[in-house]
């Protein structure tokens, strides 16, 4: 948007920032760091999108179930080899026995790979649905949404935070499915081996479980701030790299450089915290499992020799032991991973959950066949509560009239131009088109009939031909070239490397600003809108590009309703009405003879553009003023 806008005070930093966070009125906004919040709640909002790969999920629980099953024949059948054939010296049984084992592994390994792959595909699918969604949501809230968030810390979020649950559900599902599935096949077997044995092998499961509680609560919280110390950094990278002539030409560089870096030592500060605590699960579990593997290992042999027990049994039972260990190992090391994971979905559902602040009203109605009469009745609007910036600003556009807005800048001309296009609702008044209020009728509609060329033109990483058709996506390309041609863009665009074709860099920086502004008017025109804005359109370029926008303008304009944001008063002479703004109010209005004629606040402001070149003199006071 154009930076002309009337937007409400922000508060003043110890050091003056770089450039401001966040693209609209309001900056960006710094909310307290929040706590995590209900796992339980989060879990089950990720298994809502899982659960619709309902086939791959059988699939691989079938084959989770199938390799954990046999996997826990081997323990068994290696006591029977140990009391059958090795203490009876049976070599033939032993052979047996030995392929049938290997056979068994070679199966389990075989049936891990799959669930693997088939677990793989289908948590990419059900990421993609977060993926989408996440986007989707984004593309429905308001435009002060963005205005208090860094573009940098909503990429994180849909980029660095969406990875987390992916990498999660890529690999953690099936090793907590097969963990449990192990877990409980092995305890069953122990029982059916040796009943004292096995409970003796349970004694370190609750000290284990109490170190995994304590863990936990301490890592949740960790990964959260490490989640957001990151989309800070991002923010920061974003917009210096966008921003990168502002750097080199003000010689900020060590500036925000070191921004850069007091922003990484808080990312970094924020990880190690957590990794160190989710560090210690793995060490603690192992310690516990050992502890009870030897308490396993001592009891077993006292048994063994007392005759309680074969040398088989207790072979079988030691291998037992160290499989039901092993996946708790596994569980405890993927406490890192889960919990950061589990703090990237939650700032993932933050945006979910974001209620969109413009809803289409239940009765919303259709707008078609436009003629242009735009009113603006007792209109008053704040961008932060109790912080007026229009204030009861009536104005009345016929069909086809030319309305110019100008005045000094952060006057709220602007502003205007937010509300007809309903970026934001107002506090109170009423704004019409066409006799319906804006907020009774469907806000596609509303936008499809305005036609917007800003000062600061937005073009996208696409060929010319694309970025002009994004004003109507069906358009031929013949009425994509027509529109260039109106728009006197046809030219120059047959200069460049590959005419239509030629691909545009990021925000279009391979052009001129003159360029970029006839190909936002060629976009204007192929739209062909009911109703027009115009908010700076020719405030960056010189004369004899001017002249050639100004062109394309007045044919753009022919027959529409147009509002035109003005600094260069030479531009809006003919319009049927000017509005002069100031401080939030219409101060004067009429044409510009009327208004030079009145030697108000206007004159001034003519005067003031034209000094030297006209015999009139500004009037003292209202120069003041």
């Amino acid at each position: 948007m154009s930076q002309h806008r009337a937007s409400p005070p922000q508060n003043t930093p110890t050091q003056a920032p770089i450039m401001r966070r966040g693209g609209g009125p309001g900056g960006h906004l710094m909310r307290p760091k929040e706590r995590a919040k209900d796992t339980r709640g989060t879990l089950l909002r990720i298994w809502g999108y899982l659960k619709r790969q309902k086939r791959s999920l059988l699939i691989t629980a079938a084959l989770v179930a199938a390799s954990s099953g046999l996997g826990l024949l081997g323990p068994y059948l290696m006591g029977v080899a140990i009391d059958s054939y090795i203490l009876k010296g049976d070599l033939p049984g032993l052979a047996r026995t030995a392929l049938l084992m290997a056979a068994l592994y070679l199966g389990s390994s075989v049936t891990t790979w799959l669930e693997a792959y088939v677990m793989a595909a289908a948590a990419q699918r059900a990421v993609r649905d977060i993926r989408d969604d996440l986007f989707a949501k984004l593309q429905t809230l308001s435009l002060r949404f963005f205005d208090q968030r860094t573009h940098g810390e909503l990429m994180s979020r849909l980029a660095n935070d969406v990875e987390n649950i992916s990498a999660v559900l890529s690999s953690s599902v099936t090793q907590l499915l097969s963990s449990a599935l192990s877990v409980s096949g092995v305890a069953v077997m122990m029982f059916v081996i040796n009943v004292r044995l096995a409970l003796v092998s349970l004694v370190t499961i609750p000290l284990m479980m109490l170190v995994s509680q304590w863990v936990a609560k301490r890592t949740r919280q960790g990964f959260r701030e490490q989640q957001e110390h990151l989309g800070a950094l991002n923010g920061i990278i974003e917009e210096t790299v966008t921003g990168q002539r502002v750097v080199k030409a003000y010689v900020r560089e060590e500036a925000v450089i070191a921004e850069f870096e007091v922003s990484n030592s808080k990312l970094r500060q924020a990880a190690t915290n957590a990794r160190i605590f989710a560090g210690t699960i793995g060490p603690m579990t192992n310690f516990i499992n050992n502890v009870g593997f030897a308490i396993v290992a001592g009891a077993g042999g006292w048994m063994a020799v007392q005759g309680l027990a074969t040398v088989g049994t207790i072979a079988s039972f030691v291998n037992y032991a160290r499989q039901f260990a092993r996946p708790l190992n596994q569980v405890a090391n993927l406490y890192s991973s889960i919990q950061s994971a589990l703090a990237g979905a939650e700032r993932v559902f933050e945006i979910l959950d974001e209620v969109p602040e413009l809803p289409d009203a239940p009765d919303a109605r259709p707008l078609e066949n436009v003629r242009g009469e735009v009113v603006f009745d007792d209109v008053c609007f704040s961008y932060k509560a109790g912080v007026p910036v229009l204030k009861h600003v009536s104005l009345r556009a016929e069909p086809g009239q030319t309305i110019a807005l100008v005045g000094p800048t952060g006057a709220g001309k602007t502003t205007i131009v937010n509300l007809l296009t309903r970026f934001y609702d107002i506090d109170s008044g009423r704004i019409t088109v066409d006799g319906s209020d804006v907020r009774q009728v469907k806000k596609d509609d509303l936008r499809r009939t305005l036609g917007i060329v800003l000062q600061d033109t937005f073009l996208f990483s696409e060929s010319v031909m694309d970025n002009i058709r994004y004003g109507r996506l069906d358009a031929t390309d013949g009425e994509v070239i027509a529109a260039a041609r109106l728009a006197n863009a046809d030219q120059f665009i047959h200069r460049l490397p590959q005419s239509y074709d030629t691909p545009l860099s990021e925000r279009g920086s391979n052009l001129s600003q003159g360029q970029r502004q006839l190909l936002a008017i060629a976009r204007a025109i192929l739209a062909d809108p009911g109703i027009l804005v115009l908010d700076e359109a020719t405030s960056s370029v010189d004369t004899r590009t001017e002249k050639h926008i100004q062109e394309a303008m007045l044919r753009l304009m022919e027959g529409r309703t147009s509002f035109v944001i003005a600094h260069r008063l030479s531009t809006v002479r003919d319009a049927d009405t000017i509005l002069v703004i100031n401080d939030g109010e219409i101060i004067e209005r009429g044409t510009h003879e009327e208004l030079l004629e009145a030697q108000g606040f206007y004159h001034n402001l003519y005067v003031s553009q034209f000094k030297g070149h006209l015999d009139v003199q500004p009037v003292p006071e209202l120069v003041a003023g």
